[in-house]
């Protein structure tokens, strides 16, 4: 979570509070100027009232400023008049003085809102792009009970290069998480690409390893022709495990295409899942023999599966320390994916000061002990 600035809070009471707060700029006007018109002749507090139109820009935007600083030019007028009857250099200095700040400082204002526009676009965008691009998982797909979350590194951005989705088939749910070479907004063509190829082929193959061929097949054209039209000749590929988890056995198959392995938590005990061979990242399968057959791992009723991205255990602390994922978990005791999800991001977030180095996505799954069958589900 990253803390905007923003000029105040929408809702019932913002009128209140944007008022209340006016109120010490104002004040601090009226203040100067009865000390300034009750002092001595030697004595001048007029240049205090620039003061007014700075504090102001701290609470409100550019028009509120103006509408401060004028007032203050008014009581600098006043204050020369009642003191002398009429304006000394001195206090023409003065006003003069103030008008330019107070304008320096509308200026400001006016290009700090732009700014704040500028920047809620971006959010409305990036928004509807993780809508469209990476959906939401369902709180329960099948007999799974299911909870995500993703934490992207750019600033602004809602979703980056590591991607998720789930489909059902059947009598089996199908997963994939991945993550793409390279971070934020520039990654997303590639997880789309992988993502549009997962939720069509889902449906489409009979077994988890002819839809890892196929995905690599998608992937691999798709990546070829988006490398042919842009300027990174680097080679492109997306780490990616896939599986599919029966409704009818306490097992996982998965098929590990570079991807860090998953972690089953079973009765406090975390097992990382890994394949007996790693296949490699989908998009360079034609430079190395691949076979992509299926590992079979338990899920038995009441384990927890965890997927990630290498976000995860890749980020550090202050002192470059790693986040200990496994540690965490087997300390732990939650009831739910949902509970442990969200106690997975915000320990992640403070592990690393809030601030990631890569995005961050985590999936965590449980098998129930009792359900009804599901049979349609994202």
């Amino acid at each position: 979570m990253r803390l905007q600035q923003r000029d105040l809070p929408v809702g019932p009471g913002s009128w209140r509070a944007r008022h209340g707060l006016l109120a010490f700029p104002l004040g601090l006007i009226v203040a100067v100027t009865v000390v300034d018109i009750l002092a001595p002749p030697e004595v001048h507090l007029g240049p205090l009232l620039v003061a007014a139109p700075a504090l102001t820009a701290a609470i409100g935007g550019s028009r509120l400023v103006a509408f401060v600083g004028v007032v203050a030019v008014a009581a600098q007028l006043v204050i020369g008049t009642v003191r002398r009857g009429w304006l000394s250099l001195n206090h023409e200095v003065q006003v003069i003085s103030l008008t330019l700040v107070t304008v320096v400082i509308v200026g400001f204002c006016y290009l700090r809102e732009r700014h704040q526009r500028q920047l809620t676009q971006l959010r409305s965008v990036s928004e509807a792009a993780q809508r469209v691009v990476l959906r939401p998982l369902p709180r329960r797909i099948g007999p799974l009970e299911v909870a995500s979350v993703y934490l992207s590194a750019e600033a602004e951005a809602q979703i980056g290069g590591d991607l998720h989705a789930a489909a059902r088939t059947g009598r089996a749910t199908r997963l994939i998480i991945g993550d793409v070479r390279g971070k934020g907004l520039s990654a997303i063509s590639d997880a789309s690409l992988l993502l549009g190829a997962f939720r069509e082929g889902a449906h489409q193959h009979a077994d988890l390893s002819g839809l890892a061929r196929g995905l690599e097949a998608s992937v691999s054209r798709g990546l070829a022709e988006l490398t042919a039209t842009e300027d990174d000749t680097e080679e492109d590929f997306i780490t990616a495990a896939v599986l599919e988890i029966p409704d009818d056995e306490p097992v996982i198959h998965m098929i590990n295409c570079g991807h860090p392995p998953p972690l089953r938590v079973h009765e406090q005990q975390v097992t990382p899942l890994h394949t007996r061979h790693q296949e490699t990242p989908l998009g360079l399968g034609e430079f190395a023999a691949t076979s992509y057959d299926a590992d079979t791992f338990p899920l038995e009723v009441g384990d927890f599966l965890l997927l990630y991205t290498d976000g995860v255990i890749e980020a550090r602390d202050e002192t470059g320390v790693f986040y200990p994922l496994g540690a965490r978990i087997t300390s732990w005791t939650v009831e739910d994916p949902e509970t442990l999800v969200q106690r997975l991001r915000d320990d992640l977030l403070a592990h690393t000061g809030g601030s990631l180095g890569d995005d961050a996505a985590v999936i965590a799954l449980k098998r129930p002990p009792a359900f009804e069958h599901t049979p349609t589900g994202t």
